[in-house]
């Protein structure tokens, strides 16, 4: 059973006021199989813990050990980091022109597998998925997110997400400017995924609303780069009743 496993994590960003501390002692363990929920205010340090994870360079990390199924996963390049199973569905989905998505797709199949898949089988994969996610075929010929929506980007990001079956997939505020319709599609696609491969899943949101319909089995709370609270799909219930005010109240300042 793979595990991802963050131990102490202590992260930095350089800022024009110098090297500022963002995350501060997080742990954290996800298994395949298990979708735990990251929820807190802006600022808490959620986004840098997915981009942390996945090898961003803006960050430094000067504590703590992540690990997927026991291999040191901060000593891996970028993708040796998606070979080994994980994957991040970005907040702000970036464009790439003069890629398009049938042959980028294919390109990062072949690169986590080791082998390419076969054009008959590939195909009728891709369409398949196109189709669940309400996506016109015509977005396979376009280049990648290139005047797509916000909304299109983010099923472009749930159809890789489903095709290239990681381990471990980190979701970061994937329900971020999507309609209550695509939201749903979206959410679908997620829990499609998990149930084919068995992935784990780290969502990240400031909302419960996504969480209607991608089950959390844990949740944590996020503040200050330190996880305050931890729980089940009852402690996501009550933040969206109470907030965030009772862990914000006795802090002053803020983290990006």
């Amino acid at each position: 059973m793979p595990v991802l496993e963050i131990r102490d994590l202590h992260v930095t960003v350089e800022t024009e006021n110098g090297e500022t501390p963002i995350l501060n002692g997080v742990t954290l363990t996800v298994r395949t199989g298990e979708t735990h929920a990251i929820m807190g205010p802006n600022g808490s340090g959620k986004s840098t813990l997915a981009y942390t994870i996945a090898g961003h360079p803006k960050y430094t990390v000067t504590g703590g050990t992540i690990t997927l199924d026991g291999v040191d996963v901060l000593a891996m390049s970028v993708d040796e980091r998606a070979r080994a199973g994980l994957f991040l569905a970005m907040q702000y989905p970036v464009e790439i022109p003069g890629v398009t998505v049938t042959n980028f797709l294919r390109t990062a199949k072949t690169a986590i597998d080791g082998v390419a898949p076969s054009i008959r089988s590939w195909t009728k994969d891709v369409k398949g998925a196109m189709q669940n996610l309400r996506m016109d075929p015509k977005f396979a010929a376009r280049n990648v997110n290139e005047g797509f929506s916000g909304g299109e980007k983010k099923r472009h990001e749930i159809l890789q997400l489903e095709l290239l079956q990681p381990k471990i997939a980190i979701l970061d505020e994937t329900d971020s400017g999507l309609d209550v319709d695509a939201l749903k599609i979206v959410s679908e696609g997620v829990n499609r995924a998990k149930e084919q491969s068995d992935m784990g899943v780290l969502l990240i949101t400031h909302y419960t609303r996504i969480l209607r319909y991608i089950q959390p089995d844990f949740v944590h709370v996020l503040v200050n780069g330190r996880v305050a609270e931890e729980g089940g799909p009852e402690l996501a219930a009550r933040l969206e009743d109470e907030g965030y005010d009772r862990f914000l109240a006795p802090v002053g300042g803020e983290q990006a």
